[in-house]
């Protein structure tokens, strides 16, 4: 009897200690799948803005009459193409193709070794140095006589001794390509001589010229009005001289090149600095003869209306940290923050007249269990309409999800420690 008595007891005192535990774990349930009415949520926002409210006080006229078939003008520091034609055409682009010839052989590291001339070689249409089978001529000398004069022979010289091949060359040339990005580029020849699988765009070979124009040396080459080299024996002295008119012709010229073939007819890319701006510019069959000139008349129009058109401003990009709730998780909030962003503007060329948008999409609430790292929203910048950035808002930390065994030990210790 008294077995039964103490077993009854103990059921009862179960039965105490179980109601304030099941009111407790009810609860704990929910006040975990509930979110923290504290925590402000965070929906989708939209921020418009115009240049004019960012500082621009500029607006040039938009030229009329350009020659050239493909154009662009693109500020190197943001990236932004501010004016452009066909620009996303693939087409020939004759000799400006050795900008990629020079900035590899550069990237080398062996330019002060001397490279053997092949029958291949000697043997290139004009433009030509004229090198000879069997000759040989340090490297750093080479790359004058490719850009000044744009020789031919010269090319193919450099091409057989950094890539084994004319055709190996050219895959470390789409190789470097599509490391910067350019997707619509297709190198054959490191001379630019006429091949149906040879081209690029008026925008990649921006791209690639902007790039290229970083080089001190790169710079240091185009820039030179003259220079004098010989052949490793000493037997055979060149003089070349650069051919490059728009250095003389606008203020704060920097070079390319030009090129001309009967495919690609004239193209330039040039480049030119003023109070701290960099600009590059591409045209592509830009006239036939005897149209030499044209180059040059659409070079200096868009560099005009690069200079004078945009003024530099500081877009904010706003709120870069947040706090979103988490629905059934144990810290009912989860920090969310931009990846990898240092710092709160992008500095842009703008005009009066631009659009800039900024977008921050956001769930409104996560649910658990959250990992951190992930990936759940996003922040776009947008410029008339057109993405310039996008920026991934990530989560800071985890959230495990609530539950059975997780509510039990809180409701337990709430009854106990009451």
């Amino acid at each position: 009897m008294q077995k039964i008595i103490s077993i009854l007891l103990l059921g009862f005192c179960i039965f105490l200690l179980a109601q304030p535990l099941k009111r407790t774990l009810k609860e704990q349930e929910n006040r975990f799948l509930t979110p923290d009415p504290s925590v402000t949520i965070q929906p989708a926002t939209q921020v418009r803005l115009t240049g004019a409210q960012l500082g621009s006080k500029v607006a040039a006229s938009t030229p009329s009459a350009l020659y050239a078939k493909a154009y662009c003008v693109m500020d190197t520091a943001s990236g932004r193409l501010l004016l452009s034609k066909n620009e996303q055409e693939p087409m020939p682009m004759a000799s400006t193709t050795k900008i990629m010839t020079c900035i590899l052989a550069l990237e080398s590291d062996r330019l002060d070794e001397f490279v053997p001339v092949s029958s291949y070689a000697a043997s290139m249409p004009d433009v030509q140095l004229n090198i000879r089978e069997g000759e040989k001529y340090r490297l750093r000398d080479l790359l004058y006589s490719l850009m000044l004069e744009s020789h031919n022979d010269t090319a193919v010289a450099i091409a057989e001794y950094l890539g084994g091949s004319v055709k190996g060359f050219a895959d470390k040339m789409n190789e470097k390509a599509r490391e910067l990005g350019c997707e619509s580029t297709s190198f054959v020849t490191p001379n630019g001589l006429d091949d149906e699988k040879h081209y690029t765009t008026a925008k990649e070979l921006c791209m690639i010229s902007a790039y290229a124009i970083q080089n001190e040396d790169f710079l240091k080459i185009i820039q030179t009005p003259q220079y004098q080299f010989q052949d490793q024996s000493g037997k055979r002295s060149f003089t070349v001289n650069n051919h490059d008119a728009f250095l003389g012709m606008y203020d704060g010229a920097i070079g390319i090149k030009t090129g001309f073939t009967g495919n690609a007819g004239y193209c330039f890319c040039g480049a030119a600095k003023r109070k701290g701006r960099t600009l590059v510019s591409a045209v592509l069959a830009c006239g036939w003869p005897p149209h030499k000139t044209y180059k040059w008349s659409d070079t200096k129009q868009l560099m005009d209306y690069g200079f004078e058109g945009f003024q530099t401003c500081d877009i904010p990009l706003g709120q870069d940290t947040f706090n979103l709730p988490v629905e059934n998780g144990r810290q009912h909030t989860v920090l969310v923050s931009a990846l990898s962003k240092d710092t709160d503007s992008v500095p842009m060329p703008l005009r009066i007249d631009d659009v800039i948008e900024l977008k921050t999409s956001l769930p409104e609430k996560l649910t658990a269990p959250v990992r951190g790292g992930d990936i759940i929203g996003y922040k776009e910048l947008l410029l008339n309409g057109e993405i310039l950035e996008r920026i991934p808002l990530c989560t800071q930390q985890d959230d495990a999800s609530v539950d059975f065994p997780y509510l039990f030990r809180h409701a337990l210790k709430s009854v106990v420690f009451s």
